[in-house]
């Protein structure tokens, strides 16, 4: 089953090249999420501080994608599904 989120995600800006909230408290992470509604830029689950789930737990924005370079999937929280980022979308992130 499709995700119900993906039809209305659209290309957003990154509102950061690294996790904000690890930027500000210079804390590390491992890998990189954006935020499909927002442009957030957060910390994976892998990472010590899982920034991507908290955006999502505190503001309900379902899809977050890999914000790596090369990388081409996201996840929607919501749904429990990852799912290929849609092409109007892909220039969202980083080649």
């Amino acid at each position: 089953m499709p995700c119900a989120h993906a039809s209305a995600l659209q290309s957003v800006t990154a509102r950061t090249q690294g996790c904000e909230e690890c930027l500000k408290s210079k804390s590390s992470w491992v890998h990189l999420r954006l935020c499909l509604t927002c442009g957030h830029v957060g910390c994976c689950d892998s990472s010590p501080n899982r920034h991507a789930t908290k955006h999502f737990q505190h503001t309900s924005h379902p899809v977050m994608a890999s914000f790596e370079p090369g990388e081409r999937w996201a996840w929607c929280y919501v749904d429990q599904i990852d799912m290929d980022v849609p092409a109007r979308v892909a220039r969202s992130l980083r080649s």
